[in-house]
C-alpha cells in the first residue's frame, strides 16, 4: 500500500471534508483515517490516504489538492508518506 498525508488549515466553512474527499474520489484514492478539529473559528484536518490506484501521477493529484484549498481559501498541503516518513525520522 502506498500512502500520502493531506492536511487542511484555514476558516471552517461548509463542504471542507467533502471537496478534498471528493477529490481524493475522482482519483480512485481512497480516505484511511481522518481527524478533524474546529478552534474557534478555524479548521483543522489530517487525512491519511490509499495512493496504490492513484489513476494521475502524484504530483498532479497532490497539485489538484492545492488548487481546491486556494479555491476555498484554504492551505492544503499533500505529502507523500515516504516523504513524511523521511522528515520525522531522526
Amino acid at each position: 500500500m502506498r500512502r500520502a498525508v493531506i492536511t487542511v488549515l484555514g476558516r471552517d466553512t461548509v463542504g471542507i471534508l467533502a471537496r478534498i474527499s471528493s477529490g481524493c474520489a475522482a482519483h480512485n484514492i481512497n480516505v484511511l483515517e481522518v481527524t478533524q478539529s474546529i478552534l474557534q473559528d478555524m479548521f483543522a484536518m489530517i487525512m491519511m490516504v490509499d495512493i496504490t490506484n492513484c489513476n494521475v501521477p502524484f504530483t498532479q493529484f497532490a497539485d489538484e489538492m492545492t488548487a481546491i484549498g486556494e479555491q476555498m481559501g484554504l492551505h492544503v498541503h499533500t505529502m507523500h508518506e515516504d516523504l513524511f516518513n523521511s522528515m520525522h525520522t531522526i
